[in-house]
């Protein structure tokens, strides 16, 4: 089949923009417990949101979608906002857990009251910013999948979990959260709903095999 083409691009100078700033701002940064560079994550979200069909405010959001809670907090979001516009930053927002970087990122009751507190908000997201978290939550668990079939157990000491039971729990929220917005999110990203339910249940098949059932499903039992 010949390859397709588009007489408008529909990525423009702003997307090449918005991947120089965020690969600047992750620079250093790894994928946890992996010398993996942060930016294979970030180029990942953004692949997943252009499949979607969504359009380019989306994919910059995607790019940017990490850089206010891991360390830029107010001041990049307001450059966010600045250089590349409000529906991006806003997208941005959505997606961040806090924009106060003094917060300690994992563990303890700080940490499920702010997992809590963004499945929560779920119906209040703009479609927008429910399709660049599904993306998100996506790579990030096919990532767990895959590191957990290959390094068992100790993967979940990346995430300062003995068991990785609060991590299962979260993501099987997840996943009910976007089944519950599906209907809001597109056509085209409902398959990215069906495949993060598969990833998930595949995590907690591969925890029930090594571990036996989880003491809880979810957040309330």
């Amino acid at each position: 089949m010949p390859e397709a083409f588009t007489d408008t691009p529909l990525l423009s100078e702003r997307f090449d923009a918005a991947l120089h700033y965020a690969t600047e701002h992750h620079r250093r940064q790894l994928r946890k417990g992996t010398p993996v560079p942060y930016a294979a994550h970030l180029l990942a979200v953004a692949s997943l949101v252009l499949e979607m069909h969504a359009g380019e405010d989306e994919a910059i959001a995607a790019l940017l979608h990490d850089v206010v809670e891991d360390g830029g907090g107010e001041p990049a979001l307001e450059e966010i906002r600045a250089r590349f516009g409000a529906p991006v930053a806003d997208i941005v927002l959505a997606n961040s857990d806090t924009v106060d970087v003094s917060q300690p990122k994992e563990g303890g009751a700080a940490w499920y009251a702010r997992k809590r507190a963004y499945i929560d908000a779920f119906p209040h997201k703009s479609p927008a910013a429910l399709r660049v978290s599904l993306a998100d939550k996506l790579h990030n668990a096919r990532a767990i999948l895959l590191d957990y079939r290959t390094h068992g157990d100790e993967l979940w000491a990346r995430f300062r979990q003995g068991q990785g039971i609060a991590t299962r729990i979260y993501y099987r929220e997840l996943a009910l959260a976007f089944e519950r917005e599906q209907h809001r999110l597109g056509p085209h990203a409902a398959p990215f709903v069906g495949e993060l339910r598969r990833v998930v249940d595949g995590i907690t098949a591969l925890a029930e095999e090594r571990q036996g059932p989880d003491s809880r499903a979810l957040f309330d039992g």
